[in-house]
């Protein structure tokens, strides 16, 4: 084998990318062989050093020009692309617009037999402009889909990963990973390549979806050393060496998952079924009426009728209907993940743009969103002597200095290269440690200094978050003998302890009261809202086995020292606390923190009240181990009294979160436990400090880790349902209006007040231009002090008692007024038939528009408040009215089938004020109703009860016609 390997080399050894990509794909053992293993592949073939790394600069160049570049590497999981053309059947496949084209079809062929050709092109014409309408919400949202697939792409091609290179750890994109590289992975990370498993400690990848389908175990190099691209790390650590990158690597990696990102929310739902509503009724009507007509024209009572068969109102009452609704929906969608993008949230899933609007309650993890992540060292105790000059230890006893440097340099996840920096590595309570370390105790920053003189051995515990400590163990070459560190919680290390320095570096046992003076000492720095980190010592001499010795739950340490850590909170995550705690949101943090610590974190934050009698009476702190002790019973009476569970797990987490939504909570999860953040109804990650794999799961992004900014995603939420709610209650006015307009004209004999064209016209100008201008609307201050919907409701009801006031208010008002024009207008104003329906027209539809203004607010008085703010919605405004001058003085057919000139105002000032003025009057109508008390919660069930109670309605209406 090892000559069939040789002949696959290039000159100078350099292996083709197509043997690696090979070997990669079919995990073949066999041919790894023969090229001596990994480290034989990687010295002959590779030219890499493992322990160094390649280096920076030429060498790289020449490697991504031989073996391809990582940039073609594309997020494995990420959704596949909609073509337009499915967006386009996806907006076209709904009943109620089917039911529109079949009634679109009978009409023109009604209008076609009789020979109204000239009705037919303006009605054909407006089939095309209410399709373009459909049309036009699958062009928005194909570039709202592309747009998110751009943006997930921007932020998985923004992942970092650690790799060694020169013999030094560092960051650089997974983009720039080269074959060849020594990759170090770590829990929460995704295989940025394929390649080989070279060393780490009990590594778990999960090879195909984040469910954990296909868990493999590559623990050790004799039974599966492959490592595919796109795996997400779930357990341990390990360095990897690159094989294959790009597309290379993507062929042999895992399969992208198929499926949308357009998924559906309980908002489009509820408005769907609201649409769907409205379009039957409006097709029942329709049909009624359309059965009277056909019935009057082939029994001859319509002989006498100029204009035939009054069909067009059919059309009227159905076109844009479903459509303006839907696209107000998309509009909205559109500009709240614009502003939440602005205010760094980025939505992952457009379900997520609704759904954090109805968060009831968030569960927050600490380091990184709620603190600052600048962890400083605040104190340093040795036995019981608090450490002020860390000057004294050093001109101290060097054998206590020694190990102590040995166990924060070697004991931490910032390790990588034989000359490697600390500064920048490891988490952050390591990175406090080891820089207050270097800065105060004149530690080494190189690793090669704290090794010198010593063996590492392989084996080694790294922090779990169930032990809450890591360990490991080097040989001394000098007398073999084997020293082993741990670090950890400082309770659960001086557990283990049987002895302790003292501040002079002498070492003495520990009896009961000194441990119990420990224990108290640790939980008096916990209270003051310090992280107790400590440190023990064992030493050992050689096992027979060579050298080798596992790590365990150790026995008869020795305490070197206990370092107390604080990190403060984050500015302006006081004040988003409070402003989530005033919008009815109820704020929980789990944090593996020892219980004081959170506890006097929670109350810095405002999670807690300073009062700490207040926090203990309501069990509102508690550790994970006692809430997983509990009965599910238990569970369940006290999760939403729990304010802080501290010492938790990623399984304690994943279990509040399953008990809150069983509860009825709307849960949205902040931090980077896969688990957990898939089981929210909105999972949270942090964008600087959030792992790939957090990411990828997540429905939200937050870009710079702030508190503050989920408060913003919440704000946006609750602004797309409101804005929703405005426009419904601006559009069903007119709906419901011309509905009954039509219906009660044409049962009459009297024809239709409003035409096809007209309708059409109104419906656009409130499907495009209301629409906009109601989404160019700013989140009030007002969103923050409204309550989530009641628990066990995913959503808040759509339509509310209130709405149905205003709505049913300006509808009945509507109708009265172009009722009242089209029976008695021609005698009342002494004008003609043609300038009487243009002035209907152009009645109702400055109607509209006024009540455009009613529909800002719901509950207000003052319907200009705030109004000066934006310019878009004037500007909107006037425009609208511009283009109705327009329509009206030059474009006459819009205003009637007839194209005389007697059907124009003529810039009259007398009949324009008359339209302008009675349109006026609806402000005065929306004052007045505001008056009259409403509850919030709607009279009717639900929309079932609403379509039951509406078909009876109609029902009985017909049978006592």
């Amino acid at each position: 084998m090892s000559s069939t390997a040789n002949t696959t080399t290039h000159e100078h050894g350099i292996i083709d990318r197509a043997v690696l990509m090979d070997m990669v794909k079919r995990k073949d053992l066999h041919l790894l062989s023969g090229f001596n293993g990994v480290r034989g592949l990687a010295s002959v073939h590779l030219r890499t050093n493992l322990e160094n790394g390649i280096s920076n600069g030429e060498d790289t160049e020449t490697r991504r020009s031989r073996f391809g570049s990582n940039s073609t590497r594309k997020h494995l999981n990420s959704s596949l692309p909609k073509s337009f053309a499915y967006c386009l059947l996806e907006a076209f496949m709904d009943a109620s617009k089917l039911l529109q084209l079949a009634f679109t079809v009978i009409s023109l062929g009604l209008m076609i037999k009789q020979e109204r050709l000239k009705q037919v092109w303006y009605d054909g014409g407006s089939i095309a402009v209410s399709l373009l309408v459909i049309a036009l919400e699958a062009v928005i949202n194909f570039i709202q889909h592309k747009q998110l697939l751009c943006q997930l792409s921007k932020i998985s091609d923004n992942v970092k990963i650690d790799v060694v290179r020169d013999g030094w750890r560092q960051k650089i994109s997974v983009e720039e990973v080269v074959v060849g590289d020594v990759v170090l992975l770590s829990v929460g990370d995704q295989v940025p390549a394929g390649g080989l498993f070279i060393e780490g400690d009990s590594l778990l990848v999960d090879e195909y979806s984040d469910d954990g389908g296909n868990v493999i175990d590559i623990d050790t190099i004799r039974s599966n050393p492959f490592l595919i691209s796109g795996s997400k790390v779930i357990n341990g650590n390990a360095r990897m060496l690159v094989l294959s990158v790009g597309r290379n690597a993507l062929d042999c990696g895992v399969s992208p998952k198929t499926g949308g990102t357009h998924d559906s929310s309980n908002l489009h739902s509820l408005l769907n079924k609201l649409t769907s509503l409205i379009a039957k009724v409006a097709c029942f009507v329709s049909f009624v009426d359309l059965l009277g007509i056909l019935i009057r024209y082939f029994c001859g009572n319509n002989q006498d009728d100029p204009n035939g068969i009054d069909i067009p109102f059919v059309l009227g009452n159905v076109a844009a209907i479903a459509e303006g609704l839907s696209l107000a929906f998309t509009f909205n969608l559109v500009y709240s993940s614009k502003g939440m993008m602005d205010d760094r949230v980025m939505i992952r899933k457009f379900s997520a743009c609704e759904t954090i609007g109805a968060a009831s309650v968030i569960c927050t993890h600490r380091t990184g969103i709620l603190t600052g992540d600048q962890m400083e060292v605040k104190e340093f105790c040795v036995g019981f002597d608090q450490i002020e000059d860390g000057s004294v230890i050093v001109a101290g006893d060097d054998k206590f200095l020694r190990l102590f440097r040995q166990g924060v340099g070697l004991n931490t996840t910032g390790g990588g290269g034989v000359h490697n920096s600390f500064e920048d590595c490891g988490s952050p309570t390591e990175r406090a440690i080891l820089s207050w370390a270097v800065e105060n105790l004149e530690m080494e920053m190189a690793m090669e200094k704290l090794t010198e003189g010593y063996i590492f051995l392989r084996h080694a515990v790294k922090f779990d978050s169930e032990m809450k400590r890591s360990g490991v163990s080097i040989l001394k070459k000098e007398d073999n003998t084997i020293d082993v560190h741990w670090k950890g919680d400082a309770k659960g290390v001086l557990a283990m302890c049987s002895n302790y320095y003292q501040k002079t570096g002498v070492e003495k046992s520990i009896n009961d009261d000194e441990k119990t003076r420990l224990e108290n000492m640790i939980e008096g720095m916990a209270a003051s809202g310090l992280r107790c980190i400590g440190f023990a010592h064992k030493r050992l001499p050689q096992n027979e086995d060579g050298g080798t010795y596992e790590l365990r739950n150790e026995e008869g340490l020795t305490l070197l020292c206990i370092v107390g850590i604080k990190d403060s909170c984050k500015q302006g995550v006081k004040e988003a606390i409070a402003s989530c705690k005033s919008a009815g949101v109820e704020i929980k943090m789990i944090t593996e923190d020892h219980a004081l610590t959170a506890k006097a974190l929670a109350i810095e934050c405002g999670i807690l009240a300073v009062d700490p009698e207040v926090s203990n009476n309501g069990e509102e702190v508690i550790e994970g181990k006692e809430f997983r002790n509990y009965t599910e019973k238990e569970r369940m009476d006290k999760v939403e009294r729990i304010r802080v569970m501290a010492r938790s797990s990623p399984s304690d987490k994943l279990l509040m979160v399953e008990c809150l939504k069983k509860k009825g909570h709307v849960v949205a999860f902040t931090g980077h436990d896969a688990p957990a953040l898939k089981e929210a109804d909105i999972g949270v990650s942090m964008g600087i400090e959030g792992t790939a794999v957090a990411k990828e799961i997540s429905d939200v992004v937050i870009l710079d880790d702030g508190f503050a900014s989920v408060v913003m995603g919440l704000k946006w939420g609750r602004w797309l349902f409101d804005n929703i709610q405005k426009h419904i209650q601006f559009q069903l006015p007119a709906n419901v209006a011309s509905l009954v307009i039509n219906f009660i004209s044409t049962s009459a004999g009297r024809g239709v007040p409003l035409s096809t064209i007209q309708m059409l016209w109104i419906n656009l100008l409130m499907v495009t231009l209301g629409g906009l201008a109601l989404a160019r609307e700013k989140p009030t201050k007002e969103l923050m002090l409204q309550k989530p919907p009641p628990v066990g409701s995913r959503v808040a009801r759509l339509v509310t008692n209130v709405m149905w006031r205003n709505i049913l208010a300006q509808s009945m008002y509507q109708i009265v007024i172009v009722l009242m024009l089209w029976f008695k207008g021609r005698s009342f104003f002494n004008v003609n038939e043609r300038v009487k329906n243009t002035i209907t027209f152009n009645t109702f539809v400055f109607c509209q528009w006024f009540n455009l203004f009613n529909s800002r607010i719901q509950e207000k008085m003052n319907i200009f408040e705030d109004l000066h703010k934006n310019i878009m919605f004037l500007g909107i405004v006037g425009a609208a009215i511009v283009l109705q001058v327009v329509i009206v003085e030059f474009l006459n057919l819009f205003a009637d089938n007839d194209d005389d000139d007697d059907q124009k105002l003529n810039w009259k000032f007398l009949k324009w004020g008359i339209c302008v003025a009675t349109a006026t009057i609806s402000w005065l109508i929306g004052w007045f109703v505001k008056l009259i008390p409403m509850p919030h919660t709607p009279s009717l069930a639900d929309l079932d009860r609403i379509r039951v109670d509406a078909v009876a309605g109609f029902g009985f209406w017909m049978s006592y016609i």
